[in-house]
């Protein structure tokens, strides 16, 4: 649960910054045999049910945050077997990006519904009446469900008076809005790489820490100690993550963990905003009956995997983050780009031989925090500097739901006034699907679409630190310290034809 410093946030964090300060203080990758007992002491367990189980889920976890996969549970391997191949800083991941460790694993019951002790076996028995299949029945005067006769419609449960039948689903495959997470064949968790679309909302809602995502703390570490300048790219959902870093301190921030400067992602999505105003005036309704925005990776792959005839509807702008890589790599194109974000599926997206070139390394908030602890960064300690003043105020409201078209709504307006531009906003996978399957039947026809994975927007992404709410608040009072308003009036407009057929040698 984002802003709840719990048992599981503890674990995660000591795991990025054990592996950051591994690289930091160039200890040899073969410490992280070491690392399992430094981040769970003692002999007594205080998670789970073996001090030794820990310990292994710990060494999994160390395994992926290098960028590993995770061993075969049937086969004796060290934790650092293999870790010769992602010491490097070219390293990409091999997928899966999100993984199972099946021995971390509660073995969660799918989907069922239970009567509780709140049941007060009154004498109308609604749940009995309204069950279609039967499955309610009285014994000793209270509610029993049998479960293999219950289809867990709910009827019971609603019917209740007292609110004392509920339904338990499994908080991981709950939260996947593209039904990707069934049971292997022991009740462990499974995903459907082919329905996965990598939002990393199980991640995040798994209570026992068994789902997690590859990371790149590492290798970053690496090339920020090498001599090519290495620039990091901040989405604007950074407002807010990290509590008394400033704006004019998030440079002086980074560049204390050895980065050369810092860029605002909300740059790129000035650029974006431009480029999908074009596209959906010359596009909508004369060549596609509505546009989507492009902007969240999880959003548009699940509309391609899904509805593949909608599929050309998909805004083809490029992403802020590839926008803004491409502004920096085209004044230096040795140097190295380091998107710093909210977003699981921003290391997937970046992970694509297309983006490669631009993007070299993706990392979460979370995992930037375990770099800052291994390095010492005390906020107090980073002199006022240079506040990150280049992007508009519409730009930096991307990482919210509703913004990306907001910002899109102001620029179509800019270049056609008179031009209404119809929205439809979804956050949170299940209700984009539902919003693509009436745009399907022709209900959104000459709509602008923005669709976002997690409820909420980036600001509720799953590599973030902050409650969303607070997140949020931030991001409306970085958005009010922006020297403009509106996209259209960005600087680097004239940029953006350019931009766009860049590439790197």
């Amino acid at each position: 649960m984002r802003g709840l410093y719990s048992s599981k946030t503890e674990i995660r964090h000591k795991i990025f910054t054990e592996i950051a300060r591994m690289a930091y203080e160039g200890q040899a990758p073969e410490t992280l045999e070491e690392l399992p007992y430094k981040i769970v002491p003692g002999e007594i367990a205080s998670y789970r049910d073996s001090i030794f189980l820990e310990r292994a889920v710990v060494g999994e976890r160390l395994r992926v945050a290098m960028g590993m996969s995770l061993r075969k549970i049937t086969e004796h391997a060290p934790i650092s077997k293999g870790v010769e191949a992602s010491v490097i800083e070219e390293k990409y991941y091999e997928p899966p990006l999100i993984n199972v460790i099946k021995f971390a694993c509660n073995s969660c019951p799918e989907k069922r519904v239970m009567v509780t002790e709140g049941c007060q076996g009154c004498l109308e028995h609604p749940c009995v009446e309204v069950c279609p299949k039967k499955a309610v029945h009285i014994e000793g005067g209270r509610s029993h469900i049998d479960e293999d006769a219950c289809i867990k419609c709910g009827k019971c449960l609603e019917a209740c008076p007292y609110n004392a039948i509920i339904k338990q689903e499994r908080p991981c495959s709950k939260a996947c809005g593209m039904n990707a997470i069934g049971s292997d064949e022991y009740g462990r968790a499974e995903i459907d790489q082919d329905k996965c679309v990598s939002c990393g909302q199980c991640l995040v809602s798994c209570p026992f820490s068994a789902i997690v995502d590859k990371g790149q703390i590492f290798q970053t570490i690496m090339a920020l100690k090498s001599e090519t300048p290495v620039y990091a790219i901040l989405a604007p959902a950074i407002a807010g993550q990290f509590p008394g870093m400033e704006n004019s301190k998030i440079r002086g921030a980074f560049q204390a963990l050895g980065f050369t400067d810092v860029r605002e992602v909300a740059i790129g999505a000035d650029l974006c905003t431009v480029e999908e105003a074009k596209d959906f005036l010359e596009e909508v309704p004369e060549k596609l009956p509505f546009m989507a925005t492009s902007c969240c990776p999880s959003w548009s792959m699940m509309a391609k995997k899904l509805f593949p005839e909608q599929a050309k509807c998909i805004s083809m702008a490029l992403t802020p983050m590839v926008l803004t890589a491409r502004l920096i790599k085209q004044k230096e194109p040795d140097c190295k780009i380091v998107f710093v974000g909210p977003c699981a599926a921003k290391k997937l997206e970046a992970s694509r031989k297309s983006i490669r070139s631009y993007v070299d390394f993706v990392l979460t908030f979370e995992e930037v925090a375990g770099m800052f602890e291994a390095k010492g960064v005390d906020w107090k300690d980073i002199p006022e500097g240079e506040p990150l003043f280049c992007a508009s105020a519409d730009g930096r409201g991307f990482a919210v739901s509703g913004g990306v078209a907001e910002a899109v709504v102001h620029a179509v307006k800019r270049i056609d006034p008179d031009r209404e531009v119809k929205v439809m906003s979804a956050e949170g996978l299940q209700n984009c699907k539902k919003m693509l399957q009436m745009a399907k039947i022709g209900k959104y026809d000459g709509y602008l679409l923005e669709g976002m994975a997690c409820p909420g927007g980036c600001v509720a992404g799953a590599g973030t630190i902050q409650t969303v709410k607070k997140a949020a608040a931030a991001l409306e009072k970085m958005k009010k310290e922006s020297s403009f308003t509106e996209s259209y009036d960005s600087e680097y407009k004239t940029r953006l034809e350019s931009l766009e057929k860049f590439d790197v040698e």
